[in-house]
């Protein structure tokens, strides 16, 4: 369940998302961290505008964004080393999809499993927007 409002319904989105992705990673700021792989679960969900009405678009990849390319692109951000913070490794995947321009918004929750052994997991969950649409609805308050 997600702290999030829904997303505006102006302009129309199609969400994609990848879902529950485990990883092992180099991620902690405590010493019993660093030199050892964590597993961490990734949940991306990025919205690019669709059509208003019902009709069917084009059978073609180029009409939205490739959810394999967020999984390849999460999968390099973790190999790249090791990361203190779960906040860092959301705002660099945020980053990163919001790199495709076809998207307007991403929503990504990192959570650190097995921390604790009374609980499931501990993590973050942000929620960013294409900068140019950020000033937009600024100007429009």
């Amino acid at each position: 369940m997600s702290p999030f409002a829904p997303w505006p319904s102006h302009p129309p989105l199609r969400v994609l998302f990848i879902r529950d992705m485990i990883v092992d990673a180099h991620i902690g700021i405590y010493p019993h961290e660093q030199g050892v792989t964590q597993r961490v679960r990734v949940n991306v969900q990025f919205g690019v505008e669709d059509g208003p009405g019902l009709d069917v678009g084009r059978d073609d990849l180029s009409r939205t964004v490739s959810y394999e390319h967020v999984v390849m692109l999460v999968r390099r951000l973790v190999a790249e080393g090791h990361v203190r913070l779960v906040e860092t490794l959301a705002e660099r995947v945020a980053a990163e999809v919001l790199g495709a321009r076809r998207v307007v918004v991403v929503r990504v929750r990192i959570e650190k499993l097995e921390v604790f052994d009374d609980l499931d997991s501990v993590g973050v969950e942000i929620e960013r927007w294409q900068p140019d649409l950020v000033r937009q609805s600024a100007a429009s308050r």
